[in-house]
Protein backbone atom coordinates (compact mmCIF):
# COMPACT_ATOMS: atom_id res chain seq x y z
CA UNK A 1 0.00 0.00 0.00
CA UNK A 2 0.99 3.83 -0.57
CA UNK A 3 1.43 6.30 2.31
CA UNK A 4 -2.03 7.12 1.89
CA UNK A 5 -3.53 3.62 2.41
CA UNK A 6 -4.56 3.13 -0.71
CA UNK A 7 -4.13 -0.93 -1.81
CA UNK A 8 -2.06 -1.10 -5.03
CA UNK A 9 -2.97 -3.59 -8.14
CA UNK A 10 -0.54 -6.41 -8.73
CA UNK A 11 0.55 -6.82 -12.53
CA UNK A 12 -1.25 -9.36 -13.85
CA UNK A 13 0.49 -11.98 -16.93
CA UNK A 14 -0.14 -10.07 -20.02
CA UNK A 15 -0.34 -6.26 -18.41
CA UNK A 16 3.24 -6.10 -17.84
CA UNK A 17 3.49 -3.39 -20.71
CA UNK A 18 0.68 -1.36 -19.19
CA UNK A 19 2.16 -0.82 -16.15
CA UNK A 20 5.31 -0.01 -17.38
CA UNK A 21 4.16 2.84 -19.19
CA UNK A 22 2.54 4.04 -16.18
CA UNK A 23 6.04 4.91 -14.74
CA UNK A 24 5.64 7.42 -17.70
CA UNK A 25 2.07 8.53 -16.79
CA UNK A 26 1.30 6.85 -20.06
CA UNK A 27 -1.97 5.25 -20.73
CA UNK A 28 -1.22 1.91 -23.08
CA UNK A 29 -4.04 -0.27 -24.54
CA UNK A 30 -3.27 -3.10 -26.92
CA UNK A 31 -4.26 -3.16 -30.13
CA UNK A 32 -5.17 -6.39 -32.28
CA UNK A 33 -2.67 -5.60 -35.51
CA UNK A 34 -4.93 -7.90 -37.48
CA UNK A 35 -8.19 -6.42 -37.36
CA UNK A 36 -6.72 -3.48 -35.88
CA UNK A 37 -8.68 -2.37 -33.13
CA UNK A 38 -7.88 -1.65 -29.30
CA UNK A 39 -9.22 -3.80 -26.42
CA UNK A 40 -8.78 -3.51 -22.86
CA UNK A 41 -8.33 -5.22 -20.28
CA UNK A 42 -4.92 -6.91 -21.32
CA UNK A 43 -5.02 -10.49 -22.60
CA UNK A 44 -2.85 -12.64 -25.19
CA UNK A 45 -4.87 -12.92 -27.73
CA UNK A 46 -7.98 -10.24 -29.78
CA UNK A 47 -11.40 -10.71 -27.88
CA UNK A 48 -12.65 -10.43 -31.69
CA UNK A 49 -10.63 -12.21 -34.11
CA UNK A 50 -8.78 -13.74 -31.77
CA UNK A 51 -5.49 -12.29 -33.42
CA UNK A 52 -2.28 -13.15 -31.68
CA UNK A 53 -0.24 -10.28 -33.07
CA UNK A 54 -0.70 -7.52 -30.36
CA UNK A 55 1.03 -4.40 -30.19
CA UNK A 56 0.76 -1.29 -27.60
CA UNK A 57 0.15 2.14 -28.68
CA UNK A 58 -0.41 5.31 -26.24
CA UNK A 59 -4.21 6.32 -25.78
CA UNK A 60 -5.12 10.01 -25.41
CA UNK A 61 -6.38 9.38 -21.99
CA UNK A 62 -9.94 11.21 -22.91
CA UNK A 63 -13.09 9.83 -23.17
CA UNK A 64 -16.16 10.08 -21.02
CA UNK A 65 -17.74 8.41 -18.18
CA UNK A 66 -20.30 5.38 -19.06
CA UNK A 67 -21.28 4.19 -15.76
CA UNK A 68 -20.39 4.60 -12.35
CA UNK A 69 -21.38 3.73 -8.68
CA UNK A 70 -20.48 5.86 -5.53
CA UNK A 71 -19.10 4.01 -2.37
CA UNK A 72 -19.96 5.32 0.37
CA UNK A 73 -18.96 2.03 2.82
CA UNK A 74 -15.54 0.90 2.85
CA UNK A 75 -15.26 -1.56 5.98
CA UNK A 76 -12.46 -3.66 5.90
CA UNK A 77 -11.02 -2.37 2.43
CA UNK A 78 -8.13 0.21 2.40
CA UNK A 79 -8.72 2.98 0.03
CA UNK A 80 -7.24 6.25 -0.42
CA UNK A 81 -9.22 9.11 1.41
CA UNK A 82 -11.99 6.58 2.40
CA UNK A 83 -15.53 7.25 1.65
CA UNK A 84 -17.12 8.48 -0.31
CA UNK A 85 -15.43 7.92 -4.02
CA UNK A 86 -16.69 7.16 -7.54
CA UNK A 87 -15.61 3.79 -9.26
CA UNK A 88 -16.28 4.98 -12.79
CA UNK A 89 -16.16 2.54 -15.94
CA UNK A 90 -14.96 5.16 -18.78
CA UNK A 91 -15.41 5.40 -22.32
CA UNK A 92 -12.19 6.09 -23.93
CA UNK A 93 -11.81 7.88 -27.01
CA UNK A 94 -10.41 4.93 -28.21
CA UNK A 95 -12.93 2.95 -28.20
CA UNK A 96 -12.76 0.45 -25.18
CA UNK A 97 -13.82 0.77 -21.67
CA UNK A 98 -11.71 1.02 -18.40
CA UNK A 99 -12.81 1.13 -14.74
CA UNK A 100 -10.91 3.56 -12.50
CA UNK A 101 -11.90 6.02 -9.94
CA UNK A 102 -13.51 9.56 -11.09
CA UNK A 103 -11.44 12.18 -9.00
CA UNK A 104 -11.35 16.19 -8.43
CA UNK A 105 -14.99 17.01 -8.36
CA UNK A 106 -17.25 16.22 -5.49
CA UNK A 107 -19.11 12.62 -5.97
CA UNK A 108 -22.62 13.95 -6.51
CA UNK A 109 -21.63 16.01 -9.63
CA UNK A 110 -20.49 12.95 -11.52
CA UNK A 111 -22.33 12.02 -14.50
CA UNK A 112 -22.64 9.41 -17.34
CA UNK A 113 -21.46 11.15 -20.24
CA UNK A 114 -19.36 13.56 -18.15
CA UNK A 115 -15.86 14.53 -20.40
CA UNK A 116 -12.84 13.01 -18.45
CA UNK A 117 -9.02 13.12 -18.96
CA UNK A 118 -6.38 10.73 -17.40
CA UNK A 119 -4.79 11.78 -14.18
CA UNK A 120 -2.06 9.92 -12.32
CA UNK A 121 -1.35 8.81 -8.81
CA UNK A 122 2.19 7.63 -7.40
CA UNK A 123 2.50 3.91 -6.12
CA UNK A 124 5.46 3.04 -4.33
CA UNK A 125 7.11 0.91 -6.53
CA UNK A 126 7.16 3.63 -9.08
CA UNK A 127 4.22 2.80 -11.46
CA UNK A 128 1.50 5.09 -11.08
CA UNK A 129 -2.37 4.36 -11.06
CA UNK A 130 -4.64 6.09 -13.35
CA UNK A 131 -7.43 7.95 -12.34
CA UNK A 132 -9.55 10.44 -14.29
CA UNK A 133 -11.20 13.62 -13.31
CA UNK A 134 -13.43 16.11 -15.24
CA UNK A 135 -12.45 17.75 -18.19
CA UNK A 136 -12.48 21.90 -18.10
CA UNK A 137 -15.96 22.73 -18.24
CA UNK A 138 -17.74 19.58 -16.74
CA UNK A 139 -17.56 20.43 -13.21
CA UNK A 140 -21.16 20.84 -12.45
CA UNK A 141 -22.57 24.54 -10.67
Amino acid sequence: MTGAGRLEPPVGQGAEPFWEGTRDRQLLLPWCTACRRPFFYPRPFCPVCLGRDIEWRRASGDGSVYAFTVEHRTEGVPFAGGAPFVVGLVALDEGVRLMANIVGCPTGDVRVGMAVTVSWEALSDGRHLPLFTPQPGERAS
